[in-house]
């Protein structure tokens, strides 16, 4: 008696974990089940660039709630350079597809330990890892939109926090994840939200781990919009393009004003402001703004 069982062929009643019908005891043939092919990371990380030059980036794992891996953090983080590097691209989305924005770190995938672990090889592993993830957004040359469509847990709420602006669907939550598992919050945490909210309500969330919804994560200023689910793509496809119209390099030295002001003194940063004002002179753009307000006419900038 031959049965088909999922994943393999069970010939002569063997079924893993079953029991054996008409068992042959001389005889006994098992077809091994084909083994999985591997998932490209261009599959779970999509990329797509738009004619008005914003490039998508949309995390693809929905049945693991976009649980982001090592292969794929590593292509987001490969993504923001090249949009950085390319003149082409003038903005960026950040999104996910499914019920979850990201729900933190799947560590499936990552290159085995060879050896046992030994004091630094934890403190690599976050320098090497989450810690690059959120800098890699931080440091992009090019505005960075979060479309927040789901949970964001863990590495994946300091993932949106990180983005310059952050879109949040009705039905998102934010959880900082890490103290129900007895761990120490990473990915740049402690140092974002601090920032962003104080250290009152960081500490808040922090210590407690409770689910924020998308509308107090709005309230408490870790949201620039909360909006009807249905309604996400279409406005951060809005203001992306807004933003890739807008003189880039302006923007990319403004975001970069913005957020070295959060860890420096006054006279740094005005020493910092005027350095910008200084390169920004020197662009197209910047030339571009000023002639179209002298004769009254929209501005066409071009990125440069």
């Amino acid at each position: 008696m031959n049965r088909d069982t999922e994943g393999g062929t069970a010939v002569n009643g063997d079924m893993e974990g079953g029991t054996a019908v008409d068992r042959e005891p001389e005889s006994r043939t098992t077809v091994s089940p084909e083994p999985k092919a591997p998932i490209p990371v261009e599959s779970t990380v999509l990329h797509r660039t738009t004619p008005d030059g914003v490039s998508w980036i949309t995390l693809n794992r929905p049945e693991a709630m976009n649980a982001v891996t090592w292969e794929q953090r590593e292509r987001v983080i490969a993504l923001l350079a090249d949009a950085s590097a390319d003149p082409a691209v003038r903005a960026v989305v950040l999104t996910a597809t499914g019920r979850g924005f990201c729900a933190g770190a799947d560590l499936r995938g990552a290159p085995a330990q060879s050896r046992e672990r030994l004091p630094g090889d934890v403190a690599r592993t976050i320098r090497l890892g989450a810690q690059r993830l959120i800098a890699a957004v931080l440091d992009c040359e090019k505005p960075v939109i979060a479309a927040v469509n789901g949970t964001a847990a863990g590495i994946g709420a300091h993932l949106a926090f990180a983005c310059d602006l952050v879109l949040a669907a009705d039905t998102a939550k934010f959880i900082e994840v890490f103290v129900r598992r007895g761990l120490v919050p990473d990915g740049g945490g402690a140092h974002l939200l601090p920032r962003l909210i104080g250290p009152q309500r960081a500490k808040e969330l922090m210590f407690f781990g409770d689910a924020l919804t998308a509308a107090d994560a709005e309230r408490i200023g870790l949201v620039n919009r909360t909006i009807p689910a249905a309604e996400l793509g279409a406005l951060a496809a809005e203001w992306a393009g807004r933003l890739a119209c807008g003189p880039t390099r302006a923007i990319a030295l403004t975001k970069q004003l913005v957020n070295d002001s959060l860890t420096s003194d006054r006279a740094t940063a005005f020493a910092a402001e005027a350095a910008a004002q200084e390169i920004n002179m020197t662009t197209r753009d910047a030339h571009e703004g000023v002639a179209s307000f002298v004769e009254r006419r929209t501005p066409e900038y071009r990125g440069h």
